[in-house]
């Protein structure tokens, strides 16, 4: 069977200016496996993706990631503490907002991808 055999999903992320998102995602707590000049792998815990130095506007306007996490409100408060709208002006973050399936926050990284970082209801 095919489930048996998948490990991992790593989707390709996109980015406006390849040297500060690198940045951007080292500085949240990702480590950052360089591939080659155009290419890095990040991993999170159990999360992985790989950015690439490529910008598409409509691709990159229109990519989403979301994040399961085991406590909303405590991963507000870590990604909160980053400041890392101070370093990166482009970036943003969106409060916690309870949705009938669960609750979740937001974050916008220099390009303009928007994760969501969510709980869901028990």
């Amino acid at each position: 069977m095919l489930r048996d055999q998948v490990k991992s999903l790593l989707p390709f992320l996109g980015a406006l200016d390849f040297e500060t998102s690198r940045s951007f995602y080292r500085d949240l707590g990702f480590e950052e496996d360089v591939l080659d000049d155009k290419l890095s792998a990040f991993k999170l815990g159990p999360i992985s993706f790989y950015l690439q130095n490529a910008y598409v506007k409509d691709w990159i306007e229109n990519t989403m990631v979301f994040v399961e996490v085991e406590d909303v409100n405590e991963f507000w408060v870590q990604l909160s503490a980053t400041n890392i709208t101070q370093k990166y002006k482009k970036s943003r973050l969106t409060p916690i907002k309870k949705l009938d399936w669960g609750s979740e926050c937001f974050m916008h990284d220099p390009s303009g991808i928007l994760w969501h970082f969510g709980e869901f209801n028990k």
